[in-house]
């Protein structure tokens, strides 16, 4: 048995215990979860800056390791964001529906955990903590599984979060780290039909097409951001301008920030300008079409790829249209189904839009830089899922239970 299998047998063990867990045991152990990180901040900070170092060295982009950096705040928002999952419903034992049969025969359908569920993701250590508390409260068992670039950070966080488990009487094994970064444990955690019943892979196209394409376990789809700002004809421009510049600079490496600007012509004379001077104080490149690149100099010429390019960068595309059909077509045709926006005053422009656009969040006159667990009232997230089953949007408590039938009679036969 490989290292790997191990750690998906101990897994499969210690899940059969945390599924019959109370709510008061699994939110006392969320509490000392949230305290160990805390307790342990300067070795993770430590763990951090050594992987800092090294991918600087490797020639890591800025913007790439702002993802990866811990400071004591993220480290606090980290164990916060554990204490605000305590604070939720437990989505365990819920009665969706109970129907009593013409028989006497009452069936309920009831919330049960998924299992055991594996997490593949990149340089995004707050993953690791995020991850496990939504595992744990939910009832799961998880087998963490780091990129190389984040592998002391994931190392020291997990370290503590382990250390609380013990200390609150839990098998610490509900919660595991996959310390080998090759591609080759992440292929076999792939196949570990076993002993997962989840694969959630978090990070770039790379990795979330390899496991939709390699995985025979099941896969919930966590998607690339190709998010689309409309401002249509009857927008407010003042909103506009606050909304994309939000929505690109915020925070420009992570998926719900926004890549393609597309504009209604009526109004991209004056829009584009002021748009493109709020973009400039942070240095965003702007690659459009011929009509928009006639609107303002210094926006280069877009590419075909441009269209649905998920850049993680200051560069954003930019699409001039002449109706709010032609905006649908395009954003239908190169969106990846995560976040999209429409900035307009008219309200029947406002609920065409919202009703036509199918993507797991659409938005009127708001960043998407709000596609988020916590931002939706959900807590943390584990991902933004793009697929349509078994969850869509924000992966938060309930997206990570599945369900059973209980069947209650006095005897009947059928």
């Amino acid at each position: 048995m490989t290292q790997t299998e191990q750690l998906g047998l101990k897994a499969k063990q210690a899940e059969k215990s945390l599924a019959l867990a109370d709510t008061g045991n699994k939110n006392g152990a969320l509490a000392l979860m949230a305290k160990s990180l805390r307790e342990n901040c300067s070795e993770i900070l430590s763990a951090n800056a050594a992987d800092m170092a090294q991918a600087e060295k490797n020639g890591m982009k800025k913007i790439m390791l702002d993802r990866l950096l811990l400071t004591e705040e993220r480290i606090e928002s980290m164990a916060k964001g554990i204490e605000d999952i305590i604070a939720l419903p437990d989505p365990v034992g819920t009665v969706l529906s109970k129907i009593r049969r013409p028989n006497g025969m009452v069936v309920e359908k009831i919330t049960v955990p998924l299992g055991v569920i594996a997490v593949i993701y990149e340089a995004r250590p707050n993953v690791t903590s995020d991850a496990a508390a939504l595992c744990l409260k939910s009832g799961n068992a998880v087998i963490l599984r780091g990129g190389k670039e984040a592998v002391n950070s994931s190392f020291a966080i997990t370290r503590a979060l382990r250390q609380a488990l013990k200390k609150s009487g839990f098998d610490e094994n509900c919660i595991q780290l996959v310390t080998d970064t090759s591609r080759e444990s992440a292929a076999e955690l792939m196949k570990m039909n076993e002993f997962v019943d989840v694969l959630i892979p978090r990070g770039g196209s790379g990795l979330i097409k390899s496991c939709v394409e390699n995985s025979t376990v099941p896969v919930i789809e966590t998607g690339t951001g190709n998010c689309h700002i409309y401002v249509d004809r009857d927008a407010d421009l003042e909103k506009a301008v606050k909304i994309v510049y939000n929505a690109k600079t915020s925070r420009p490496s992570v998926c719900n920030a926004a890549e393609s600007l597309v504009i209604h012509r009526d109004i991209i004379k004056e829009a584009l300008p002021l748009i493109k001077a709020e973009l400039d104080k942070k240095g965003v490149e702007l690659r459009g079409d011929d009509f928009s690149c006639g609107i303002c100099s210094g926006i280069s010429k877009a590419s075909e790829e441009d269209w649905g390019a998920e850049y993680l960068d200051y560069i954003m595309s930019v699409k001039s249209v002449s109706s709010l059909d032609e905006a649908i077509e395009h954003i239908s045709k190169y969106s990846t189904g995560h976040s999209e926006c429409i900035v307009t005053e008219n309200g029947e422009a406002a609920r065409e839009f919202l009703k036509r656009v199918d993507s797991a969040a659409v938005y009127h006159n708001v960043s998407t830089r709000f596609t988020d667990g916590g931002e939706f009232g959900f807590g943390a997230e584990i991902g933004i899922s793009t697929q349509k089953l078994h969850a869509r949007g924000p992966l938060g408590l309930p997206q990570l239970t599945s369900f059973k039938y209980v069947i209650k009679g006095n005897g009947q036969i059928r």
